[in-house]
């Protein structure tokens, strides 16, 4: 039964008395946290992908590099905060010969917000799911979650959360650290609690940016950390295309139809030369042959893709280059347009196809590329197929502003979690300039607090000239970093 407005209550009112006893916590103590949830969900690996299997339609062994990515991600979290970089501690001491007058003793670090809501992914049910990067940053950030669980996988939610309460409490963490709700009232009354201090969304662009007026429209707004999809449009210069067309092709077929193409970054745009149209037919079915057409993940995630499909090979200036279908395991389709087509309607670019769909334009010259790149909205990634000889850099240029991870001759459907990754980008692709993924994700649950003139034993223990938590400090303008610890560890 889906999750009432008073059992909502009911559980964001724990999840706030959580965090003010969970917020006292070191470091090492909330590591060892992250670190239990892992080996909890390491332990029922098996029983969590059958289920997952069953609700989903993904294969076990997609499932099963799923959980150990979110695995993986919940130690090096663990092991993120352990360094304590994410307080980003910083002293100032009094000084009478200041440059601008006597400073009074300064200190800052950065605080965790509170009760953070999340909303699930469907297409990532470990990754960015009731575990996946959101819930596991904010509970690494010193937050507690409350988790609305997808309607897509609600018995796989319901065991995963099970698996986290269980393993919180072995671990000692304070009651209501995280917890489930389910249902369209209680994901909307989550939003609206004013115990609720932040908002991480996975999810369409349309529910997305309801959820997000929303939290914009109470009383206290809040800050809603949105991933929202986007095109994830590939450009191959006229030297790339001359070089390596036939390698090219193959990597975009198998890119964009990857997981059935229901990656949000699936590359939904291919820029090439043109003239070369039968040839790129012919490559693409042949890169298609032994394609292994499967169900997506739901029946209203299959009407979305044919609508979107329909809609785009229906607009003016656009055809179908590789014929696919709309069957319940749909195989892959591949449009044609081109440059001068996307300039009369730019909103042929902005068409997303969630499921195994892409849009190739051709182009006439490597000068408009710049100029074509200005047309698209903000992207998660963008790709640069190029040669080292190739001047690229107005392209690049246009690219960054655009997007929030730029590959050179790769493909982006892959996205390692690590200390410098950027999971994010302009709107739409998202509603802040965060990253949902890597290490710099917990920064997102965070908020810098000042304290002035304390006493030293006032002080939190990371702002103490003692340094009780071992944590990196920048004091007075130059950092100190912590010694090691007798383990060897930082």
């Amino acid at each position: 039964m889906n999750t009432t407005a008073g059992q909502l209550n009911a559980s964001v009112e724990a999840a706030h008395a959580a965090f003010e006893k969970a917020r006292l916590a070191g470091p090492g103590t909330r590591a060892s946290w992250l670190e239990a949830v892992a080996a909890g969900l390491e332990g029922d690996a098996a029983a969590l992908v059958e289920v997952a299997a069953a609700e989903t339609h993904l294969a076990e062994p997609r499932l099963q590099g799923e959980l150990k990515r979110t695995v993986f991600q919940l130690r090096l979290f663990a092991d993120e905060i352990r360094r304590g970089e994410h307080f980003d501690a910083t002293i100032d001491h009094d000084d009478a010969a200041w440059g601008m007058g006597p400073r009074p003793d300064l200190r800052r670090y950065n605080v965790p917000l509170g009760v953070v809501g999340v909303f699930g992914a469907s297409n990532f049910p470990f990754a960015f799911s009731v575990m996946g990067g959101d819930s596991a940053s904010a509970l690494a950030a010193g937050c507690a979650v409350v988790h609305k669980a997808h309607d897509g996988h609600q018995e796989l939610a319901v065991r995963t959360a099970e698996t986290v309460t269980a393993a919180l409490e072995g671990a000692g963490a304070p009651s209501g650290l995280f917890s489930l709700v389910t249902g369209r009232q209680a994901a909307e009354a989550l939003v609206d609690h004013p115990l609720v201090k932040a908002i991480g969304f996975t999810g369409s662009t349309a529910g997305g940016r309801a959820l997000f007026d929303r939290a914009a429209a109470r009383p206290e707004p809040i800050p809603f950390f949105g991933e929202l999809g986007g095109i994830n449009a590939v450009f191959v210069t006229g030297n790339a295309w001359s070089a390596r067309r036939a390698e090219i092709l193959g990597g975009y077929a198998g890119s964009f139809t990857l997981g059935m193409g229901q990656f949000c970054t699936k590359p939904g745009v291919l820029f090439i030369p043109a003239g070369h149209t039968d040839e790129v037919r012919d490559s693409l079915r042949n890169a298609l042959a032994d394609f292994a057409p499967a169900q997506l993940l739901s029946e209203r995630l299959h009407e979305g893709f044919r609508q979107a499909v329909a809609g785009l090979r229906d607009t003016a200036g656009v055809q179908v280059l590789v014929d696919g279908d709309f069957a319940e395991a749909p195989a892959p389709t591949v449009l044609l347009t081109t440059a001068d087509a996307v300039r009369r309607d730019p909103g042929i670019l902005r068409q997303e196809m969630f499921g195994p769909a892409s849009l190739v334009v051709e182009y006439s010259d490597d000068s408009e590329l710049a100029a074509l790149a200005g047309l698209l909205e903000g992207q998660l990634t963008t790709t640069l197929q190029a040669e080292p000889e190739d001047d690229v850099a107005e392209l690049a240029g246009r690219l960054a502003d655009i997007s929030g991870r730029l590959l050179w001759n790769g493909w982006p459907t892959g996205v390692t979690v690590s200390y410098a990754q950027h999971h994010g980008g302009p709107y739409p692709a998202t509603t802040s300039g965060t990253t949902s993924v890597g290490t710099a994700a917990i920064r997102r649950f965070l908020r810098p607090v000042a304290f002035q003139s304390f006493p030293e034993q006032r002080l939190p223990e990371p702002l103490r000239d003692a340094n009780p938590w071992n944590v990196p400090q920048r004091v007075d303008g130059a950092w100190r970093r912590p010694s090691a610890r007798p383990d060897g560890q930082l």
